[in-house]
């Protein structure tokens, strides 16, 4: 999400990986080596002609670089498959390489979790022309054409975002709300948008709350989302709610509020429950957050590439229907869950993060008075 005077920096072109594992002639899952080489791009593989993974950047969430490699490596090493997990960083060119090369050595599915609709639609066609399934993971190709879909209700999220701002803004007269949402490019961040404007039209209608300013956050770049909830603020000084796509905008909305000394009285949403999210919670800058569950995500999403790697029928009950090309596309539908000061020890619990991480000393004392140890 950054202006051109925050241009991405590219990552540098990823090479073809030779991998250490020599070809004896048997399947690679029966070969007892169930251990990961590190590519030179960075990802993780156990061997070509498998399971490909493209995920889309480490910026717009930490669950890209840390959550989902984790639950998707330990899910295919569990059954024996092999397995390439790579990220794109941002990078669109990079992202129809990585396709092109985990297709030239002989991927037998694809999941990926596209930048855009452009770069998605060229790695599915390309799978397409091979016979080889792909599955939109997290986020849909518009007018792609994948086999499957996996993800979590986005438009609920954007439902429980507005209902959590609504709860926190009780009793505030007719407050202005500001809206920082997703990158354009994001067909989820659109879906969230849908949710919470549903939401929030009933307030706006009723004259409850009074819509301000609104604008989306390309690449969902923090620093740009600072830069322009820093431009709504100072527009429309008297904010005093802000709905956030995310934590991390979430995060860039605190910051500009702290340096206003308004933080902790305008209350701020977000999505992930990011360990820094969670934190803001605890300290009472941030109203709530979304949790969707990566590890039930990931799994869902691995379960269904074995079954097409091993040829098994993978029946899904949901469709979801692309709003541009009109198809159907078998969708494994996930619930998100909200989550408030009172739910953080719920979070930890799941095992998405860890005392150590969430308490560290600044937050000690705040942990403790939320139950969490």
């Amino acid at each position: 999400m950054r202006k051109s005077l925050l241009a991405l920096v590219a990552a540098g072109l990823m090479t073809t990986v030779t991998l250490t594992a020599c070809d004896d002639g048997t399947d690679p899952g029966d070969s007892g080596d169930s251990g990961s080489a590190t590519t030179s791009s960075g990802g993780t593989s156990s061997g070509s002609g498998g399971i490909g993974v493209i995920l889309p950047d480490t910026k717009s969430s930490q669950r890209w670089s840390t959550d989902d490699p984790k639950y998707l490596k330990a899910a295919f090493e569990k059954a024996k498959v092999p397995y390439q997990i790579e990220n794109a960083e941002g990078d669109k060119e990079q992202f129809k390489r990585l396709g092109d090369s985990m297709l030239d050595n002989g991927a037998k599915v694809l999941v990926i979790a596209n930048l855009d609709a452009a770069s998605g639609k060229a790695v599915i066609d390309n799978a397409k022309s091979r016979g080889i399934p792909v599955i939109d993971y997290d986020r849909l190709t518009l007018n792609g054409g994948a086999d499957y879909y996996v993800s979590f209700d986005n438009e609920k999220v954007g439902e429980l975002q507005a209902q959590g701002l609504a709860t926190c803004l009780k009793g505030v007269k007719n407050p202005i709300i500001a809206e920082l949402n997703g990158s354009p490019t994001d067909n989820n961040a659109h879906l969230f948008k849908a949710g919470y404007d549903r939401v929030l039209q009933e307030y706006f209608d009723t004259a409850q709350f009074t819509k301000g300013p609104d604008q989306f956050v390309p690449e969902w770049d923090e620093d740009e989302g600072r830069e322009i909830f820093g431009q709504m603020i100072k527009q429309f000084p008297k904010v005093r709610g802000v709905l956030a796509a995310n934590d991390g905008l979430g995060n860039a909305a605190i910051e500009v509020l702290r340096e206003k000394k308004l933080n902790g009285t305008v209350p701020v949403t977000g999505q992930d429950a990011t360990v820094q999210g969670l934190q803001n919670i605890l300290a009472g800058d941030q109203c709530m957050t979304v949790y969707k569950e990566i590890a039930k995500e990931a799994n869902a999403a691995a379960d269904l590439a074995i079954k097409l790697y091993n040829n098994v029928k993978a029946p899904v009950d949901d469709k979801l229907k692309d709003p541009e090309s009109g198809a159907y596309v078998p969708f494994v539908k996930l619930d998100p869950v909200a989550i408030k000061k009172k739910d953080i020890k719920s979070v930890v619990a799941s095992g998405f993060v860890t005392v150590k991480d969430l308490c560290t000393p600044e937050f000690k004392a705040a942990c403790t008075a939320a139950g969490i140890k």
